[in-house]
């Protein structure tokens, strides 16, 4: 990763393989964090494994072999800060929905009735929605910011027809899921079974509008 920064500190341009290897790299220094000041041994382990799937696949998608995007010195600085702000709103919220999971799966155990060492090793149903609804709370601004940024970019850049990109819709389409989440959240009273599944749903849009990144035009 610092050998990626030294190697291209004028930002002239930007690679996927970059892009994916800071979400690993934020992954790891969450799943540190957390480590250190949570000891919650499940989540570590699991967002230490979703961070080395996607490095696992960054680092065989040959890098050298695709094609980089061009910058002018007029988006430099906007693109940096979208990019900077959409890599931390996906690793919170990636980090929110593997809270979401551990809730649903704790929860069908408890009502089962299964008492295996492994279920007394997660922490209470209450500290996994709480660290959930953190998870959220940091990334669904995050979220906002980084598209009213990309907005912001193309319209300075005149390029206003790219705001019905599939990318950019499904964006806006994954953020209003994150919304419906919070409203539903904060003001209805909602079981936290359903709360979570409405998590796992949000962030299952969320992952394919960064599948949808093969069909935009401009991704």
């Amino acid at each position: 990763m610092l050998f990626e920064f030294l190697t291209h500190l004028e930002m002239t341009s930007i690679s996927t393989f970059e892009y994916w290897l800071g979400f690993s790299w934020l992954l790891v220094t969450i799943s540190l964090v957390i480590s250190r000041f949570f000891k919650i041994e499940f989540i570590v382990f699991l967002v230490n494994i979703v961070g080395f799937a996607v490095l696992a696949l960054n680092m065989y998608s040959r890098p050298g072999e695709e094609s980089r995007m061009a910058l002018s010195s007029t988006m430099r600085e906007l693109l940096f800060v979208h990019i900077s702000l959409i890599l931390c709103a996906y690793a919170a919220l990636t980090v929110g929905a593997i809270f979401a999971g551990m809730y649903l799966f704790l929860h069908q155990q408890l009502k089962d009735k299964r008492w295996s060492k492994y279920v007394r090793r997660f922490p209470s149903l209450d500290t996994i929605e709480r660290y959930s609804d953190r998870a959220i709370i940091i990334g669904v601004p995050l979220l906002a910011m980084s598209l009213s940024v990309a907005v912001t970019l193309l319209l300075i850049e005149g390029q206003t027809s790219l705001l019905l990109d599939w990318k950019v819709v499904s964006s806006f389409a994954a953020l209003v899921m994150y919304i419906f989440y919070v409203v539903q959240r904060a003001m209805l009273d909602r079981p936290g079974t359903q709360l979570a599944r409405l998590h796992v749903l949000a962030f299952f849009v969320l992952i394919l509008n960064l599948l949808s990144n093969f069909i935009s035009a401009f991704h």
